[in-house]
């Protein structure tokens, strides 16, 4: 079944998750093979001048070439709505790539406090070194974002939701206000994945994610994508295919299983978490919770215009600090005490000491990320027990 990629805009996400992207080779397999090969053979030399030359397209070598990866990108790429999409070695791949395609010494990153914590540390430790400089704002509050501007700001960076207290932003509003500067709007759609957001309908220019977590769902591989427009791609694929961070052919099969999943999965997420969280709300030992699909949450009237569900993250904070919310981690017997999320098994983690644990103590404060916070990734266990599972610490 071959389609031209742009075809597969009539689809619906949950036929795209399954068919897009698919090349049956010669023997008719009906399953996406796997390209385990670390190159390729020419049919001569001319052949291989012309591949090397790119006068002739093809598959030179698996760094920068290989069709499982491929046909992943192009499944992710359709989903998302994007030209193009380029797939990296993990999450963090995808937003360093990002940034050496397509910034240069004396370049601006505005960027949202609220972010996963490996994020700041990227770029304060190793960007700034080769002198791009950075600024952090209030990811909800538009005005921070135009106050930040500098006539060398050339990309705007954030999460919505963001990692882990599930703050959003108009993503629109912030695409216009980069693009009246002439500056790009990447977005971190780890949390929503295109199933739920699609940044590059509101404005955005690119779209970065760790396919560790919604993408593959199982929490067996390590790979990222960042999608976009095929002009701004073929920067981030030029750094991809010198420096080498790119996706395995094994793990981009692995990807390619989980999105055939996709959309019933993150239905199953987003029902389990609005019960989660509704519950904990009316717990008398938590002092908040963080989620978009309560109307307490500061964006649920955001949320509920911008993205098409309210994912699987739930973030609560307990009276007593990091003793008490240890205890609650550790009391639990259902959830794997973890820092991944996005797994068919739920998880529980304490941000302070692990994702932000490497920030300083006054950007994590800056950031809202407190001791007592508890980050939950509600998988498809029944809600029932994994609300039984979290009381034993609450009550104990």
């Amino acid at each position: 079944m071959q389609h031209d990629p742009l075809a597969w805009e009539t689809f619906e996400l949950s036929t795209v998750a399954v068919r897009a992207g698919v090349h049956r080779t010669n023997e008719g397999e009906h399953a996406e093979p796997i390209f385990a090969t670390s190159s390729f053979v020419f049919g001569s030399a001319a052949e291989a001048a012309a591949r090397f030359g790119g006068s002739e397209p093809g598959n030179i070598y698996s760094r920068f070439t290989n069709p499982t990866v491929r046909t992943f990108e192009e499944r992710l790429a359709a989903l998302e709505g994007a030209e193009r999409c380029v797939a990296t070695s993990s999450g963090m791949a995808a937003i360093l790539a990002t940034c050496m395609g397509l910034l240069k010494a004396g370049d601006h990153i505005v960027a949202s406090r609220s972010l996963f914590g490996t994020t700041p540390v990227l770029f304060n430790n190793f960007l700034t070194k080769f002198g791009v400089e950075v600024s952090y704002v209030t990811l909800s509050e538009l005005e921070s974002w135009r106050l930040a501007l500098r006539p060398n700001t050339r990309l705007l960076f954030l999460e919505t939701p963001s990692n882990p207290l599930t703050e959003m932003v108009d993503i629109t509003a912030v695409a216009e206000l980069a693009h009246a500067h002439g500056a790009l709007l990447a977005v971190d759609n780890c949390f929503c994945t295109p199933i739920l957001q699609r940044p590059l309908d509101l404005g955005a220019d690119l779209v970065v994610h760790s396919a560790t977590k919604y993408l593959d769902g199982q929490g067996r591989a390590l790979g990222g994508a960042v999608a976009g427009s095929a002009a701004l791609l073929e920067s981030v694929y030029s750094f991809l295919r010198s420096a080498g961070p790119t996706l395995s052919p094994f793990n981009a099969w692995i990807f390619l299983k989980g999105l055939e999943t996709l959309p019933l999965r993150m239905r199953a997420h987003c029902e389990g978490a609005q019960v989660v969280a509704e519950w904990l709300a009316l717990q008398p030992e938590v002092a908040r919770v963080y989620y978009p699909g309560l109307a307490s949450h500061p964006q649920h009237a955001l949320a509920q215009r911008q993205q098409r569900g309210f994912g699987g993250i739930v973030t609560f904070e307990v009276k007593g600090g990091r003793a008490v919310a240890w205890r609650v981690i550790d009391a639990t017997r259902l959830f794997s005490i973890t820092a991944n999320l996005g797994d068919v098994k739920s998880t529980i983690s304490h941000p302070a000491t692990t994702t932000h644990g490497r920030m300083s103590p006054e950007a994590r404060t800056q950031a809202g990320v407190t001791d007592g916070l508890i980050r939950l990734s509600i998988g498809l266990e029944a809600p029932a027990d994994l609300i039984s599972d979290l009381a034993l610490g609450l009550k104990g």
